[in-house]
């Protein structure tokens, strides 16, 4: 079975059960988004592949762990042998920090409004790329909204002038204003993640209440302008309802702008708690699409330094998982 087909199937069920050598230094935390306060995930590497499984006592995947990092994977008729990746800070070879782990928003797909998580210290964030500095190759940041979204730029540009000294690139996804991908461009910021979150503006409005579907647009187009591309990422969660023409839609209206859409499987959590993964039939099928619209706009994933898109654990990603 191809890459492409395995990892859809593993996407798709979302979950791993840990078995075998104590792998403590293996288990990744989210502090953001829809894996925020779950027992943690683990990133199972086969040659230059990846994906990222959550933790879950009663899945239907098993991984164990032979020490070492060595690991199998066993999944129905499947047997992988492969790796467990260390994380440097939250996925691989990165240090992917939340900033706020807070937010005024509520988008209903997402733990963080319910979690309540502090802001971190620019010096605690700078100590957290320290611990980390020998196995990173980039520095990521998100972050949630305390009091307000202008506040929360503000902090974030702080941080960024922190982290300059350590001379690696820089991505950043935060809920942004207008003047956001000028103000980001001009600290040297290497790439930008807007996140559409959602196939039509229509479902956006339903589960991103407050948001402003023309601002991620507009800022998604500037952001083009000034950091070329292959250098600006937008999340598009996949299963919110939309269906497979609406997705199609929206990857080439993004593709068009010079944007990278990132597929992101859902996770049925928090507002979402009814609905299912998307099956890896589905994911399969947008991969072909998705795969066809970069490659009519000239678009590469692989070119990637920062971010989800570099990681690929957590979506299927043209040229990286084909």
């Amino acid at each position: 079975m191809r890459w492409q087909n395995v990892k859809a199937e593993l996407l798709a069920a979302g979950s791993a059960r840990l078995s075998g050598e104590p792998a403590e230094e293996y288990i990744a935390k989210s502090a953001a988004g829809p894996g925020a306060g779950g027992e943690g995930s683990v990133f199972f590497s086969q040659g230059r592949h990846r994906v990222r499984l959550a933790l879950d006592e009663m899945s239907g995947i098993e991984i164990v762990h032979r020490g070492g990092g060595v690991a199998d994977l066993f999944f129905k008729n499947l047997s992988l042998s492969g790796r467990l990746d260390r994380p440097g800070l939250h996925c691989p070879e990165q240090a992917y920090i939340t900033i706020t782990g807070s937010c005024i928003f509520h988008c209903r797909y997402c733990a963080v409004p319910r979690i309540r998580g502090h802001r971190k210290t620019i010096d605690e964030i700078v100590r957290m790329v320290e611990s980390v500095r020998d196995r990173v190759t980039a520095i990521s940041l998100t972050s949630g909204v305390q009091t307000t979204v202008e506040d929360e730029e503000a902090y974030v540009l702080d941080v960024v002038r922190a982290l300059q000294p350590f001379g690696l690139p820089v991505g950043v996804s935060i809920y942004p204003t207008e003047q956001t991908p000028d103000l980001l461009h001009e600290l040297g910021v290497t790439e930008v993640k807007f996140n559409t979150e959602a196939a039509t503006e229509k479902i956006f409005k339903e589960v991103c209440p407050g948001h402003d579907y023309g601002l991620i647009r507009q800022v998604l187009e500037r952001s083009v302008d000034l950091f070329g591309k292959n250098r600006v990422f937008s999340n598009v969660i996949v299963g919110l309802g939309e269906t497979d023409a609406e997705m199609e839609q929206c990857i080439r209206i993004l593709a068009r702008l010079g944007v990278i859409p990132v597929l992101r499987p859902l996770n049925p959590v928090e507002g979402f708690t009814g609905y299912t993964r998307p099956s890896a039939d589905r994911l399969v099928k947008l991969l072909a699409v998705h795969e066809q619209a970069l490659a009519d706009e000239g678009l590469d994933p692989r070119e990637a330094q920062t971010m989800c898109t570099n990681c690929t654990g957590c979506d299927l990603v043209p040229g990286r998982d084909t």
